[in-house]
């Protein structure tokens, strides 16, 4: 149950993001990125990544461990950014979108307590 929680919260939110990344940048950096990026093409990027696990998550609301390994992709790129920018951006007092920082760190802690290790990585 806790898989298809995450799935459906991956519809919901990556779908959305990607949507407004693909197709009204400005309102994601308004919302999304809270005005602290210029708008570049390489949002169109990330609102296809954002869409696509979006896309594989209504996939895996029908097996959903088959296509759990989308969210270990999550874990390492919200772990990789937060150790990356948004936690030196905090202790710099640099500007950083804290709403993304903060549903990362709840995606990083709730990832690997519904991640179903030993069946996917059972040989």
């Amino acid at each position: 149950m806790g898989l298809k929680l995450l799935y459906i919260a991956n519809i919901l939110v990556a779908g959305w993001i990607g949507i407004t990344s693909l197709f009204f940048p400005e309102t994601a950096i308004r919302t999304v990125f809270e005005n602290t990026y210029k708008y570049s093409e390489v949002l169109r990027v990330v609102g296809a990544l954002w869409f696509s696990i979006a896309v594989l998550s209504v996939l895996g609301l029908w097996k959903p461990v088959t296509f759990s390994p989308v969210l270990l992709i999550q874990l390492c790129y919200k772990g990789g950014w937060l150790l990356v920018v948004a936690i030196p951006a905090l202790l710099n007092n640099h500007t950083y979108p804290k709403g993304m920082a903060f549903f990362f760190v709840i995606w990083v802690i709730a990832i690997p307590l519904v991640f179903p290790w030993k069946t996917v990585f059972n040989p």
